[in-house]
């Protein structure tokens, strides 16, 4: 069974993230992984552009090296920019000091070409030992998500995960996007409505 909302007792028992911000505020954050990536990151740009509404994008920072101009171009849009590590690389099978020197080489670069210094900082696959977390949050605010849309998943029925995290948006949710390559199709068919849903329910987004 495919879990659209992180469940309270998983955010509970997960110390040291954030998984969401103040439920009494009706704002949203989006947020959107391992760009950038031309043809994906360039459609989320627009489709936010077209609803006036602003996103946190957690970058990986090879794709930020090869496409800068596509970094700088999310930059000048008055999004959020969120480390993502160098590589995207898995914390459970890679050592404490060889993964704080991929983020710190990510944070650089970023820093280098767009000219943006990450505050957030985002593991890929969402996974990492306490110890890492204990390291990374002297630095970063370490952040989560509470709804997920699984767009990377090949074969996903993409009204029902529509409906899905439509059902569970709240104040202060945290929704989790990929602007990559094996989400595009997906992406393209849930985003803008999406993004319609909050316009019609009165939700603001906004960076974290």
């Amino acid at each position: 069974m495919r879990l659209y909302k992180v469940p309270g007792l998983v955010q509970k028992l997960m110390k040291g993230y954030t998984w969401h911000r103040d439920r009494k505020v009706n704002t949203v954050y989006l947020t959107f992984d391992d760009g950038p990536v031309p043809g994906v990151s360039d459609f989320v740009l627009r489709q936010l552009d077209d609803y006036k509404m602003k996103a946190n994008f957690f970058m990986v920072g090879d794709n930020v090296q090869k496409h800068t101009s596509l970094a700088l171009e999310v930059a000048r849009a008055g999004h959020g920019i969120g480390n993502h590590t160098f590589h995207h690389l898995k914390a459970p099978k890679t050592s404490l000091g060889l993964y704080l020197d991929d983020v710190e080489k990510c944070q650089q670069v970023i820093e280098d070409k767009v000219g943006v210094k990450p505050k957030f900082f985002r593991p890929p696959y969402g996974r990492m030992g306490s110890n890492y977390v204990r390291c990374l949050s002297q630095e970063y605010e370490i952040v989560l998500w509470d709804l997920i849309s699984w767009d990377f998943k090949q074969e996903l029925q993409p009204l029902k995960a529509l409906n899905k995290i439509k059902k569970h948006t709240e104040n202060g949710s945290i929704v989790l996007f990929h602007d990559q390559q094996k989400s595009k199709a997906n992406l393209q068919k849930i985003l803008p409505a999406y993004l319609e849903f909050l316009a019609r329910k009165g939700f603001k987004t906004a960076v974290l």
